[in-house]
């Protein structure tokens, strides 16, 4: 006996928390927040919610029982006791629409996609007008990689169903999954005017017309979302969509109005960032400074307040900052590049930061990047010291960086600089030549090979470098 009456298609849940299978892994992460992403909304708990309020659920016949079991089981999340049942009752039933669809979320529910998609697909052709087997089909030849496939399934979804929340909301998120983000927004659109209230929606649609260029209209989106859920991600993302349109203050108040709501670690981040980005120097440091106090293990914080920092000319609490970051995640390359940058502005810590640099070779001894730095901190560091510096170690090691990246410009143009101090200015000419081949706006080299060229009697080609020199380092 048939145990589902073939005239009443179910009905599918609302309640998105309800009705998902589950967040696809490797969404695409847009601006600063992993939001966008697929999103396929079919019903792992559809049967069991339902199948207490349909004429099946009063059906006292053997078969009916078994049903209700597998549903329950299936609820309860013990998926290989309801696949047994289910395997027997499909034995009796072949055809049953609500047996195959729920084998097919049973098998869905324990990451069979292969196993469940007969199941689903036999549940389409037994009811071609039901929406939402079409979309667990869809959903599930996501799994299996078959776009095309899947992308045709849920269009006849929302054709199905134009006017439905499921239907549109899935396709667009869909088109999202799959990189399409201008085919998404129409999508999304459709499911918020149906649903004016759905955060998850009417995130993703704010964030794809961000990402799209469309920022008056993302602005529009967030504003009329706001009216109903008074969010920090919403201001952190109006934030983003009043600084890409060129809305600064707008922007850093918005980034502030998030930071206060919820000071979580990306949220002072971003404010801190803002401020910092539009030169809004003191303040920056202050947030920066709260956000270290309520996050002491943030390396990413330290590096902030560090840019802050120097960026006001507070130099040696700069290098602090940074050679905190280095502490709390020696691996993390970036506080090394800040700090090579900037740590000879204040010659007292140079011991300190050169431990910090002897560290990063030792842990990245193939990088280019962390040789270099240790050389530099080796031979600027040696100016405070009463002890002359060891010339042959940083030549190995400016030697050994450009040997592992021959494109590493600065590197060339210090190793130049260290044989032109030994007077080797053949070498020194040779290194300084290709630095200026692999970055010609490097203003430095061009006039530390003039110098080299009028020592070598060159005096003519020397001062076209000099030229080269001033008109790059006016234009910089």
């Amino acid at each position: 006996m048939p145990l589902h009456d073939p005239a009443r298609p179910p009905d599918l849940s609302n309640r998105e928390a309800e009705i998902r299978i589950r967040h696809m892994a490797g969404k695409p992460k847009l601006l600063r927040r992993a939001a966008i992403g697929l999103c396929l909304f079919a019903a792992l708990a559809l049967q069991a919610l339902q199948a207490a309020e349909r004429p099946a659920a009063r059906d006292p016949s053997p078969l009916n029982q078994q049903f209700q079991a597998a549903v329950s089981l299936f609820q309860n999340h013990q998926y290989n006791q309801a696949q047994q049942i289910l395997t027997g009752l499909l034995r009796q039933a072949p055809n049953d629409f609500q047996l195959n669809e729920l084998m097919g979320l049973v098998c869905t529910a324990q990451n069979r996609a292969g196993q469940a998609n007969p199941y689903l697909a036999k549940a389409v052709s037994l009811q071609p007008r039901s929406a939402e087997a079409r979309m667990y089909l869809a959903a599930n030849l996501v799994d299996l990689h078959q776009n095309a496939r899947a992308e045709s399934e849920f269009k006849q979804a929302v054709r199905l169903k134009p006017e439905d929340y499921n239907t549109n909301h899935n396709l667009g998120e869909f088109y999202i999954h799959t990189g399409r983000l201008a085919l998404a927004i129409p999508s999304l659109a459709k499911a918020q005017q149906v649903n004016p209230s759905s955060y998850t929606n009417g995130y993703d649609l704010a964030l794809a017309e961000i990402k799209t260029g469309k920022y008056r209209e993302a602005r529009e989106s967030i504003e009329h979302l706001l009216h109903y859920q008074n969010q920090a991600d919403l201001h952190s993302l109006l934030a983003a969509a009043e600084e890409k349109s060129g809305q600064y203050l707008e922007a850093a108040k918005e980034y502030g109005l998030a930071a206060r709501m919820d000071p979580s670690a990306d949220n002072i981040f971003a404010w801190g960032s803002e401020l910092l980005l539009h030169h809004t120097l003191e303040p920056a440091v202050q947030v920066f400074k709260r956000g270290v106090e309520l996050y002491p293990r943030s390396a990413k914080m330290e590096i902030g307040l560090g840019i802050a920092l120097y960026s006001r000319t507070y130099y040696q609490e700069a290098i602090d900052s940074f050679c905190r970051a280095i502490d709390l995640n020696p691996d993390d390359p970036r506080p090394y590049t800040f700090l090579g940058k900037i740590y000879d502005a204040s010659p007292l810590q140079a011991p300190a930061v050169t431990d910090r640099f002897a560290r990063f070779a030792r842990l990245r001894p193939r990088n280019p990047q962390a040789l270099y730095y240790y050389a530099l901190s080796l031979w600027k560091g040696s100016r405070t010291e009463a002890k002359p510096a060891d010339v042959p170690k940083i030549e190995r090691l400016f030697e050994r960086a450009v040997a592992l990246d021959p494109q590493f410009a600065e590197a060339r143009l210090q190793l130049g600089i260290l044989y032109a101090q030994q007077r080797r200015y053949d070498e020194a000419i040779a290194q300084y030549r290709q630095a200026i081949q692999s970055q010609p706006d490097l203003a430095d080299a061009h006039y530390h090979l003039g110098e080299a060229l009028v020592r070598t009697g060159k005096k003519a080609e020397a001062e076209r470098q000099f030229q080269t020199f001033n008109r790059l380092h006016e234009q910089q």
